[in-house]
């Protein structure tokens, strides 16, 4: 297997409006993430992923963007941006910018041309179509809520939007766009950025003709319909030959509805597309029948089939990237573990030990090394997602959800739980910001903060500090081949690596009862690299609730 820096990384993402505010105005900003780069250098982290910072009028918190050459007003100058990445390259952190070019803004001054009129040589760089009946040109459902199209009576014609109506879909079928988007990542890359995270990259390549798709509810047809389309690779490889290729970078794209054997494509080992890819079915694992929105917990036994299936499955072919928290998802210690006082560390010990150890380059969101919590929402006024509040007025006046049932499903997988400030001190808003935060703080803050946390030897965030500097340490970690036991077990993850002679025994109990197992003879001499239960015998044969630990024998 071909070794690389970025296969050896650990990722750090930050949502930029949460993390650090340095002005007062309730705003994350870049010098405020200037500010914590010593704090991540502590962690131990490699690289960060940072969410968009250009210019944006924020209609889907900047990833809908008006300028993908300037910095977002609230965030700063692009002199700011320039010094963080000066003073995290000071540090050995590299990063990796947001690349959002599926859609852009309705504010970019591409689509300001496009639907100024029929004729503008712009036209062509979105998809404008004619109504069909008097309705939309066909029956696709937006990701956000409602149809994917949206009346323009400037030219009497509908534009595509797969999100909101303010982030029309770019043509990628023109190559006046592909063009234009490669020459701009071209210009990053010449600034000394490290790479890109490519949103919602596999729905660039629309089906030929748009035609309807099947219904994914009793109004729209799915979008989904839209995933891996006929030239997505062919525009991925044009991607990688004109721009990738031509520097030492990482790559990774957010696709939606990925398969296995789509996934080896993107990443494939040989190089000519993406290095890695995010597939998001484990993380769907605790929705509703119909939608994600529920309060079910993740199920042991199904995460562990899709997880292995990833792991085996692109084991010498392709690469993983491995997680569980994004921008995106709710907190994993509400879906995984437990948020009580009781055994919310040692559950989000537990978890980070489980993601940790397995084959790829793993990613921690803001928090996650905090053990940070949902957000206890009592109302669908305290959202601020779009997706959240668009489903919940969806779902009760559309579709007949009594709010009393469909609130609390909301309020448990909203992205707003991992958009809440990042948890710094116990100071007032966490020591987020000195304004008003743009979004409510955890109230929890008090107990469960950055400060305490690094002051603290048997903190969550010094427990991931160690799981980091195993993987630097451990070739075995980054590279060993992946086996499951205990397929069918619904509250044990007990998992083996090996590389070269050297094996790892990964044991995770994902309950909160005192379970039985012990370690295979192989592993009765092994030297355990770490335990979320400090000091306990993991050869007694008993794991304590949630107990986690990981034996490496050679």
């Amino acid at each position: 297997m071909k070794k690389t820096w970025w296969k050896e990384s650990v990722v750090y993402q930050i949502y930029p409006r949460s993390y650090a505010d340095s002005n007062g105005d309730g705003i994350g900003d870049i010098n405020g993430i200037t500010s914590k780069l010593d704090y991540l250098k502590l962690l131990g982290i490699d690289v960060i992923w940072l969410s968009p910072v250009y210019k944006s009028p924020n209609d889907d918190n900047g990833y809908d963007i008006s300028d993908y050459e300037a910095i977002m007003d609230e965030f700063g100058t692009m002199e700011d941006f320039d010094r963080m990445l000066s003073e995290a390259h000071a540090r050995g952190i590299k990063i990796v910018m947001d690349l959002v070019v599926n859609h852009t803004s309705d504010e970019h001054e591409w689509f300001l041309e496009s639907r100024s009129s029929k004729d503008n040589p712009k036209r062509d760089y979105y998809f404008w179509r004619e109504g069909r009946d008097g309705k939309e040109p066909n029956n696709w459902g937006s990701w956000f809520s409602g149809s994917a199209w949206k009346y323009d009576e400037t030219t009497d014609m509908y534009y595509l939007h797969l999100f909101s109506p303010k982030q029309p879909d770019l043509n990628w079928d023109n190559p006046a766009v592909r063009k234009e988007v490669f020459d701009m990542m071209t210009r990053w890359c010449e600034k000394g950025i490290d790479g890109f995270r490519m949103d919602v990259i596999s729905l660039i390549s629309k089906p030929a003709g748009l035609p309807d798709a099947p219904l994914m509810n009793e109004l729209y047809g799915d979008c989904g319909c839209t995933a891996n389309g006929p030239h997505v690779h062919e525009y991925l490889q044009e991607m990688n030959e004109k721009v990738l290729s031509k520097f030492d970078i990482m790559t990774v794209g957010e696709t939606a509805c990925v398969t296995l054997e789509e996934a080896k494509k993107y990443a494939n080992s040989e190089g000519t597309e993406l290095n890695m890819v995010f597939q998001f079915e484990h993380v769907g694992l605790d929705g509703d029948a119909e939608f994600k929105w529920s309060t079910r917990k993740m199920p042991l036994v199904p995460l562990k089939e899709n997880l292995t299936k990833w792991q085996k499955g692109l084991d010498e072919v392709a690469w993983n990237s491995i997680f569980f928290c994004n921008h995106d998802q709710p907190r994993v210690v509400n879906r995984l573990g437990d948020p009580s006082d009781e055994y919310r560390e040692v559950s989000a010990k537990c978890i980070a030990t489980c993601l940790h150890m397995m084959q790829g380059t793993p990613y921690v969101y803001q928090g996650e090394e905090l053990g940070m919590t949902n957000y206890p929402f009592q109302s669908v006024k305290d959202f601020n997602d779009l997706e959240s509040i668009n489903a919940y007025y969806e779902l009760t006046e559309k579709m007949g959800w009594k709010p009393s049932e469909i609130f609390p499903k909301i309020a448990n997988k909203s992205r707003d739980n991992a958009r809440t400030p990042m948890q710094w001190d116990d100071s007032p808003n966490a020591g987020f910001t000195t304004g008003k935060p743009w979004l409510a703080v955890n109230p929890n803050y008090k107990k469960v903060n950055a400060a305490e946390q690094v002051a603290r030897a048997d903190s969550v965030f010094n427990y991931y500090k160690k799981l980091i500097e195993l993987r630097h340490k451990y070739e075995i970690i980054v590279y060993g081949h992946y086996d499951l036991q205990l397929a069918e077990d619904p509250e044990l993850y007990v998992y083996t690596r090996e590389l070269d002679g050297k094996k790892l025994l990964v044991v995770c109990n994902f309950s909160d009862n005192e379970r039985e197992f012990m370690p295979d003879e192989e592993f009765r001499n092994g030297e355990v690299l770490i335990q979320n239960y400090e000091g306990s015998d993991v050869f007694d044969g008993i794991l304590s609730p949630y107990e986690a630990y990981v034996i490496y024998t050679e």
